[in-house]
């Protein structure tokens, strides 16, 4: 299961039936003990359009032993070698009726643990007591995102669609990319697949119009050593 050569190229892969359906059904199992029992949570975030828990392997660390399974865990060693830590990782579940869609954009912020003046890291936020920021995009460009599919993902239901390539752009703003000139793609996956992408891809989601549900646990990785006092404020490791 290499990858690597697509995944530099494209910006992006799919990967099919790196869970099996009782794999699946156990993570969300395990989602849905701690979403009933928690539901004031300062990291839920609850609407009719979107339910998504940031911090989801501190939130609930019982789905990890189901999410690093031996295919995820050979895959990840395959491709980007055994070095790596969680650095965020994002719990989405779209309803069947949702409206929500995202336009095209690129993923530029990490979370880390205080804000300090540090050459070339700029846009700081807070959100939920925790700090962001958009480091250099040499970091960004050596990190990357793990999408995996609780349930069938199409074009109807919200599927994330790319740009490919276009990670190559480097940061760069939306209104500058020639859309009617790229080649976009829809990442259509199956229940128990995954989507691996590079953070600096332009990608969106459209609203669901075919009533099905998409959830989707989001993880991205790093395995790089953050300058000054600066520590990524969700870093764990997996294995």
């Amino acid at each position: 299961m290499n990858y690597s050569k697509e995944i530099n190229s494209e910006g992006f892969a799919i990967i099919e039936a790196i869970y099996s359906d009782s794999e699946v059904e156990k993570i969300i199992s395990e989602i849905e003990k701690v979403t009933q029992a928690k539901t004031d949570n300062a990291t839920f975030r609850k609407s009719d359009d979107l339910f998504a828990i940031r911090q989801f392997h501190k939130e609930i660390p019982e789905t990890l032993p189901h999410v690093f399974n031996n295919n995820l865990l050979e895959f990840i060693k395959t491709n980007f070698g055994e070095n790596y830590f969680i650095t965020k990782s994002i719990y989405f579940d779209k309803p069947e009726k949702s409206n929500w869609f995202v336009s095209y954009h690129q993923d530029l912020t990490i979370s880390v643990n205080k804000k300090i003046d540090v050459k070339h890291f700029e846009n700081w936020t807070v959100k939920q007591n925790q700090f962001a920021v958009q480091p250099p995009k040499e970091i960004l460009e050596n990190n990357f995102t793990i999408r995996i599919h609780l349930d069938r993902t199409t074009k109807d239901n919200g599927a994330l669609k790319v740009l490919n390539a276009s990670h190559k752009k480097g940061i760069s703003r939306v209104e500058n990319i020639k859309l009617n000139e790229e080649i976009e793609t829809i990442c259509e996956v199956e229940k128990g697949g995954i989507m691996i992408m590079k953070p600096l891809l332009f990608h969106a989601s459209n609203k669901t119009t075919n009533n099905e549900r998409r959830r989707v646990i989001h993880i991205e990785f790093s395995n790089q050593i953050l300058p000054n006092e600066l520590e990524w404020s969700e870093k764990a490791y997996f294995n």
